[in-house]
């Protein structure tokens, strides 16, 4: 009889992925969350994910297109709930927020 898959160990504070997006308030639906992991739109630490099934840990990093736009996360908490906005961003760290240019004058 075999174990679970390497890439899903074990553990208290593991959740799945599809819904981790739902309660992370990155999809609207459980369901849309799903099907988006199904279609291979989802990277968990850069490999392409199909199950929405699959066990996600803080410390992982999660790379996805929303709204057009490329998102990576770094999974701070699995969460409880789908609970308020200021919850859901305490879920995650947004590493594509990096710093913009404001165009300030060069030194020259």
């Amino acid at each position: 009889m075999a174990g679970p898959p390497a890439d899903d160990p074990p553990g208290d504070d593991s959740i799945r992925l599809d819904r981790w997006l739902w309660q992370a308030r990155f999809f609207r639906a459980r369901s849309l969350a799903a099907a988006a992991v199904e279609s291979g739109q989802v990277r968990v630490n850069g490999v392409r994910v199909t199950r929405p099934g699959r066990s996600l840990r803080p410390g992982d990093t999660l790379t996805f297109v929303q709204a057009g736009r490329v998102r990576v996360v770094r999974i701070l908490a699995a969460g409880t709930r789908r609970g308020p906005a200021a919850e859901a961003q305490a879920l995650y760290a947004d590493l594509d927020a990096a710093p913009r240019q404001n165009g300030s004058p060069s030194l020259e």
